[in-house]
């Protein structure tokens, strides 16, 4: 995880090895965060744990079994876990009833634990036990690795991620928006690795008439997890397709598609015929603010999303959702506060047309006090590209 946050403390590589770990659980322990451990004595790490699935072991308590069955003696080491140590009964014990009773001295930790509704308390708890606490390594670092954890603590929405491909101009596709790979080989294997971590995978209309897409994750069996399903497809549209058309995910999978469109079109003859099919049909309600002439038809671009992502975690339980929309959906998008991740696969290549489809388009602004901030999260390289993981920089 090469990130911009990197520093030269004592305990930093030791709390970065165990952010790496977190990611291994990424999308496998929904409702709960991902959490990372490792056990550190002289200067080289002993054990490692992650928290793996939800209501399995946590990160400390998988750390601490690793190093039994390495013969370590957690006394002797310095326990680095992302999050802070759960001091509830939930579906497992207490994390730091299993820190005590292997005698660990010393525990060095990412970041509070956010979750307003359990009783907190876990430093708290191991200091007044006598153990060494450090708190706050690499903290920034360890709460965006909560991040979708504190959403779904704090919001009724899934954790929300956008992914983009870029060139260096920015453009993601030439301007005749032919169908065409802008990233590597590298970028597009984990995008799939992505998608086999998300419930549903949202695109806009010009995406679908334009690319056909399947919208599958398509790694081997022993990349998926366990219970894998593939995500529903969503698909953002003022004009709804024909019932029987020849789209692939008409043919293959109407079942497991889902229709966001203007509440008018929802109520058209077109959306009963869909729905015939077993098609999900959802109005979404219109926003009213100013726009350019023209802007938003066929992308959805003046559909108001936020009522939208709630269902689709009441009702289908998504707890993770990735768009993969062209620019005017993108904007949207962020415009709405509903982008809690951006990802982008930038490629060193240079289209040169000012006509090419840009990263982000739809809308009419005079000044850059108008920007939408993000700030850069991680910088990771896939084959040649550069993966660039963003957080949006909110009030």
């Amino acid at each position: 995880m090469p990130t911009c946050l990197e520093t030269t403390g004592p305990h930093d590589r030791f709390m970065l090895r165990a952010a790496r770990l977190a990611l291994r659980g990424r999308g496998l322990t929904a409702p709960n965060p991902c959490v990372g451990a490792v056990l550190a004595r002289d200067g080289e790490i002993v054990a490692e744990g992650w928290h793996k699935a939800f209501g399995g072991p946590h990160a400390e308590v998988e750390c601490l079994s690793d190093a039994r069955q390495k013969g370590v003696d957690p006394a002797s080491c310095t326990l680095y876990v992302t999050l802070e140590p759960c001091n509830h009964q939930g579906k497992t014990p207490p994390c730091t009833r299993a820190i005590l009773d292997a005698g660990v001295g010393r525990v060095v930790i990412g970041c509070a634990d956010p979750n307003p509704h359990v009783a907190g308390g876990g430093a708290a708890v191991l200091r007044a036990a006598g153990l060494d606490v450090v708190l706050g390594v690499q903290e920034t670092l360890c709460l965006d690795l909560i991040d979708e954890f504190r959403i779904w603590a704090t919001t009724k929405r899934p954790y929300s991620i956008l992914k983009m491909a870029a060139t260096l101009d920015g453009k993601i596709a030439a301007r005749g928006g032919r169908p065409q790979a802008v990233s590597g080989p590298e970028s597009q294997a984990d995008v799939h690795r992505l998608r086999s971590q998300v419930q549903a995978v949202i695109v806009g209309g010009n995406t679908f008439y334009g690319d056909n897409p399947e919208l599958t994750c398509r790694l081997g069996a022993d990349g998926l997890p366990t219970g894998f399903c593939q995500p529903l497809a969503v698909v953002v549209t003022s004009t709804l397709p024909k019932a029987y058309s020849t789209f692939n995910l008409l043919r293959q999978r109407p079942g497991q598609v889902l229709f966001w469109t203007s509440e008018y079109s929802a109520k058209t003859p077109l959306a009963d015929e869909l729905r015939e099919r077993g098609t999900l049909i959802w109005g979404l309600p219109e926003l009213r603010e100013d726009r350019p002439s023209g802007q938003g038809k066929g992308t959805g671009e003046s559909l108001g999303f936020a009522g939208a992502f709630e269902r689709l975690r009441a009702e289908f339980g998504c707890h993770r959702t990735l768009c993969e929309g062209g620019g005017q959906l993108a904007l949207s998008l962020a415009r709405q506060e509903l982008v809690d991740e951006f990802v982008l696969y930038l490629a060193p290549r240079v289209l040169g047309d000012a006509e090419g489809k840009s990263l982000f388009a739809g809308g009419s602004v005079q000044s850059m006090d108008e920007t939408l901030h993000f700030r850069l999260a991680v910088a990771d390289s896939c084959g040649q590209d550069l993966k660039l993981t963003y957080k949006p920089r909110r009030a």
